[in-house]
Order: structure tokens, then C-alpha cells, then sequence
């Protein structure tokens, strides 16, 4: 990983010291700064290959950090690290943009993996808004609107749309669907009924069955 450039911005003196001697000694080149405002303008201006950003930062929070660069279109990899353990906390940096977030305390180890894993990568663009032919999805205010109007969608349909409208204008398989929305239920048949739900609310034309593979947006 030897001239890989990586971002730190954490608060907390000792924990940011030992983050930055280990990834030094694996070969990397880490920056650190301490809070949230010197971290935005480093990953704004530094061209780094990717960011380790704590969420609970002095003046502004990692979130706001993660939300500003997306909605400025820079997809810089991102990382957070929280001393929150609740999925909800876990839902809302990806939800902002966020690429991956590790739990503290955490392993060393699985810290350069993740980071390892993020930098194989080409960067994936994720804005904080999805929209596809007058079709917008905002995953941080759960809201869903057709051409300005707002839809009311149950939260199995919200992620089956999230997932549909990230990968756009690929074809998502039903197996991957039915894994990310309803994790270990083992019946893809579920699947194609909240399609069907999706499409009473959104307009029939709005998704497309690819057969043999799955369903993607239409244009």
C-alpha cells in the first residue's frame, strides 16, 4: 500500500496517534487533523485516496463532514469510525454518504482490511439525493417523491427502491435484493411482490424486469 494517501481526522489524541504510527507502519502516508471543519477543507482540497473520519468531531460532526463532500460530487472513499453502536447511528453515515463505518473499539487488523477493500474499489459515486426520470429518493429524510409529489412507501419498499436507484442503470439480481432488504428470508417469490407494490405507487413503466437476471430503473 506504499504511497497510498489517507486522511485521519479524529479528536481523541492517543487513539489518532496509534492509528497513524500502525497505518504508517503498513506503508501508508496519513495525514491527521482534529476536527470536523479541518478535515472537510483537507479532504476537499488534498486529493487523498481515502478518509478516516470519526463521526462525534469538534465545531462539525464526521456526518456533516461525509454529507457536504457528496453533495459537493466528491466520492473520495469514506470510512467512519463512532463510538455508536446502534444501527441506526450505522444507517445514517451510509445513508450521508459514507462508504463504510467501523465501531469502536476495533481491530487494527480489520481496520487496514476495510481500508484495503475500499481502495480496490473504483470510486463509487453516492449522492445524498438519488434521482432517476423525475424520480428522487433523499435515503437521509426517508422521503420519496414522482415529479415533485411526495410518495408514502413502507420501509421494505423504501430499501428495495434505495437499492434499485444506487444501482442505476445496472440490473439488480433478485438473490441480491432479497439478501440486502430482507436479509436471511429464503423466498425471492417476496420479492417480485413488493416490485409489484413499488409500481402501484411509483407508475408501472417506472422499473423494468430484466429476465433471467432481475429488475433495474427505467430511463
Amino acid at each position: 500500500m506504499g504511497g497510498v494517501r489517507v486522511l485521519l481526522v479524529e479528536d481523541e489524541a492517543r487513539m489518532a496517534a496509534a492509528i497513524v504510527r500502525g497505518l504508517t507502519a503498513e506503508g501508508f502516508v496519513v495525514d491527521h487533523v482534529g476536527d470536523g471543519e479541518a478535515g472537510l477543507e483537507a479532504a476537499r482540497f488534498g486529493a487523498y485516496d481515502v478518509v478516516v473520519l470519526d463521526i462525534m468531531l469538534p465545531r462539525i460532526s464526521g456526518y456533516t463532514v461525509v454529507k457536504t463532500l457528496r453533495a459537493e460530487q466528491n466520492w473520495v472513499p469514506v470510512l467512519l469510525l463512532t463510538a455508536k453502536d446502534g444501527e441506526y447511528d450505522e444507517a445514517d453515515g451510509l445513508d450521508y454518504g459514507a462508504d463504510d463505518y467501523l465501531t469502536k473499539p476495533f481491530s487494527f487488523v480489520v481496520l487496514v482490511a476495510r481500508l484495503r477493500a475500499l481502495l480496490r474499489r473504483d470510486p463509487v459515486p453516492r449522492p445524498t439525493v438519488l434521482e432517476v426520470a423525475g424520480l428522487t429518493l433523499d435515503p437521509a429524510a426517508h422521503r420519496v417523491a414522482v415529479e415533485g409529489s411526495e410518495v408514502s412507501l413502507a420501509p421494505r419498499e423504501f430499501l428495495l427502491l434505495e437499492h434499485l436507484l444506487r444501482a442505476y442503470p445496472a440490473a439488480v439480481r433478485k438473490e441480491e435484493l432479497l439478501e440486502k432488504v430482507w436479509g436471511d428470508l429464503d423466498d425471492a417469490n417476496v420479492v417480485e411482490v413488493y416490485v409489484g407494490y413499488l409500481r402501484r405507487k411509483l407508475g408501472r413503466m417506472r422499473i423494468e424486469t430484466v429476465r433471467g437476471v432481475g429488475y433495474r430503473m427505467a430511463p
